[in-house]
């Protein structure tokens, strides 16, 4: 007795520390839009869990298999769902699929990764929009919502409808987001972190910035639309509304596997961010009659991918520097094939990952691609754990700290002059959307520095003191100096609003810079002498904004460093008064453009002549410029069913009179 009493004992000690590590683990995730662990190891232990719980008999009323998510903490209004949201059941065996669907016809649509979100409209409206938030309190969130690329403002269906989608960002947009951001530790982990946050912004303006998209699932309430008792219905009217809905596909006992097998070959290049597929019963009347357990409700249920493992070893382990200090380990490991690529790196987080898996070098290590997407390491089979933390910076060979950020430890360079540290102000300040210099690689700027050649921006146009040693430098030659000497003297011609932006000053992003410079009809000596209260007063900045750009401008060594770049400048003040001819008119542009070089070229001719352009279509809109006309797309679709006037790009040339 006394030996099953300890192993009671063991169990209950193991069953708390496994609720205590998940419900970190999801607080962070959720709450915080961080991860201190990867889905992986998230699995493994709630599966380990959830055995735990029927051994022993004992469920918390802590533990994440009794509750979904938690609690709601923001500055944003919150709002009590009328039912709990649950989250789903999961498998990832295809023949318990199979099962669970039976002889019912079912509908299969990709899971998406990002944020579930309760739409309601009224008399034809959007009217509140509020996220899942921790399945019994969410947060209010309709003005963000209003900035969804493809959601509709305003549908043809007059009656009260409550649906629910996903709000997700595309690996594309995430990329390009995360390319703007210099520095290593700054950058978001994943699309659905960077929806997280974005979506719940006090300024619904950052939102607008992030792209987000919305993809419709399901009906929760549609007042005197008869469906005859068929989810597929419910998607295809939802289509017929305006709405995008998840892609899917009808199924049965016949086709399940083989439509699952079709899925799971699309994955690896599905623009969206999935995390498997979601199969639900296409008959309403029995969903609905089938209830819930305490967590899960038994009309759908979630199939995840079986991860695909590969051994291998690891080598070393890498400490990526970052303009902030923070040195972040990364695995390279001797090649593996994984999804179709070859895979010999991959993110190990944080320090408490790292030693979580005990890893060594040498050590025999499992690798996957979460989502067929992202290298991780799965496991560590031999744990030797002989791996030293380094003491000192692999740059700057200053010493390091572990600290901890919340619950996770990390690693950080205390040396504030490293050159790591510099080098992100650096990369940003040569950026696409800023002095636009190509050939200055955030490697390329590190080794300059090392080499004493960069110190200040201004040295960056003075480089051709040193074009003897760089032509002599491993990887650059005569055409690689040339064509960068090249680059930095076209950047030489400049605006106030990318020199603006080009200096990294907190909180000041393109799109301020732009507002600052026209409010100072582009003089730059204006510009850097405007006070916190002319700066309040322009639209969209704020007092923490206006707090920081004076801040900078009034350290003597910004301004002595500033002028110093200016000398090397040439600055186009021209300022054009924004014309009539559109005046009061508002646009919405789709599809690709032929005359013009990007949408950002037409929006800013378009704003010069007085109209406005707006990212969706409503009843605000009076034009939708495309060179698709006949397009089926959701905003040509919604631009019909509002009598708007559809016009080519050539039809707005002529507006501007630019033919």
């Amino acid at each position: 007795m006394g030996s099953n009493m300890n192993i009671n004992n063991q169990d209950k000690k193991r069953l708390e520390e496994l609720i205590s590590i998940l419900n970190n683990a999801s607080r962070a995730y959720y709450d915080e839009a961080s991860e201190i662990m990867s889905n992986f190891e998230y699995d493994a232990l709630y599966d380990e869990l959830v055995e735990l719980e029927k051994k022993t008999g004992i469920v918390m009323a802590t533990s994440p298999t009794r509750n979904v998510g938690y609690s709601v903490r923001s500055e944003l209004p919150k709002k009590a769902h009328g039912t709990k949201m649950l989250s789903l059941d999961k498998t990832k065996n295809k023949e318990e699929l199979l099962s669970w669907l039976g002889s019912n016809k079912g509908i299969l649509s990709w899971k998406l990764d990002g944020l579930t979100v309760i739409i309601t409209y009224k008399n034809g409206s959007l009217y509140e929009a509020v996220t899942r938030g921790d399945g019994e309190v969410g947060e209010v969130v309709t003005d963000n919502a209003k900035t969804f690329k493809n959601l509709p403002l305003s549908i043809p269906y007059k009656g009260e409808l409550t649906i629910r989608g996903e709000a997700v960002i595309l690996y594309s947009d995430f990329d390009k987001i995360n390319s703007m951001i210099p520095e290593a530790d700054a950058k978001y982990k994943n699309p659905r972190n960077l929806c997280s946050g974005s979506l719940r912004q006090l300024d619904s303006r950052v939102t607008a910035s992030r792209n987000i998209r919305f993809y419709a699932f399901a009906i929760t309430k549609s007042e005197g639309v008869d469906f005859n008792n068929s989810k597929e219905n419910q998607l295809k009217w939802l289509d017929e509304q305006g709405f995008e809905i998840v892609p899917y596909e009808g199924v049965d006992a016949l086709n399940l596997i083989d439509k699952v097998g079709e899925f799971e070959e699309k994955v690896a290049g599905f623009i969206i961010p999935s995390d498997g597929l979601v199969l639900a019963l296409d008959d309403l009347e029995l969903a609905s009659t089938l209830g819930a357990t305490a967590r899960f409700p038994r009309h759908s249920i979630a199939f995840k991918w079986e991860d695909k493992n590969e051994e291998t070893v690891l080598r070393r382990i890498e400490w990526s520097p970052s303009r902030t200090g923070l040195l972040n380990p990364v695995a390279l490991f001797d090649p593996v094939e994984l999804e179709g690529t070859t895979v010999k790196r991959a993110s190990v987080h944080n320090v408490n990952i790292l030693k979580s898996l005990e890893l060594g070098i040498g050590d025999t290590i499992t690798v996957y691609k979460a989502n067929m997407i992202i290298p991780q390491i799965a496991d560590n089979l031999t744990r030797s754990g002989n791996l030293e933390i380094p003491k000192e910076c692999p740059i700057c060979k200053g010493k390091t700290e572990l600290r901890f950020s919340g619950k996770t430890e990390i690693l950080m360079c205390l040396n504030e002059e490293c050159p790591a540290k510099m080098s992100g102000r650096f990369t940003h300040f040569v950026s696409r959307e800023a002095m636009n210099i190509e050939g200055l690689s955030e490697q390329t700027i590190l080794k300059f520095m090392g080499y004493g050649y960069i110190k200040s921006f201004k040295d960056i146009y003075e480089l051709e003191k040193y074009g003897d040693e760089i032509m002599a430098l491993e990887g650059f030659g005569k055409k690689s100096y040339e064509k960068l000497m090249d680059s930095i003297e076209k950047s030489r011609n400049t605006s106030p609003a990318r020199l603006l932006y080009a200096l990294g000053i907190t909180g000041i992003g393109y799109a301020t810079s732009s507002l600052i410079s026209k409010y100072c009809h582009n003089k730059w000596n204006e510009i850097v002498s405007l006070s916190e209260d002319e700066l309040i007063k322009i639209d969209g900045i704020g007092s923490v904004i206006a707090k920081d750009f004076t801040k900078f401008f009034s350290n003597e060594e910004n301004k002595d460093m500033v002028k110093k770049l200016v000398l090397k400048l040439n600055i186009d003040e021209k300022y054009e008064e924004a014309g009539d001819k559109l005046q009061n008119k508002t646009f919405v542009i789709t599809g690709d453009l032929e005359h013009f070089s990007n949408r950002k070229e037409l929006k800013d001719s378009i704003e010069k002549s007085g109209g406005k352009v707006a990212s969706s279509v409503s009843n605000n809109t009076d034009y939708l410029i495309t060179n698709n006309p006949s397009s089926g797309s959701s905003k040509n679709k919604k631009a019909r069913e509002l009598g708007i006037q559809i016009i080519t790009e050539e039809k707005i040339m002529e507006m501007l009179e630019l033919l």
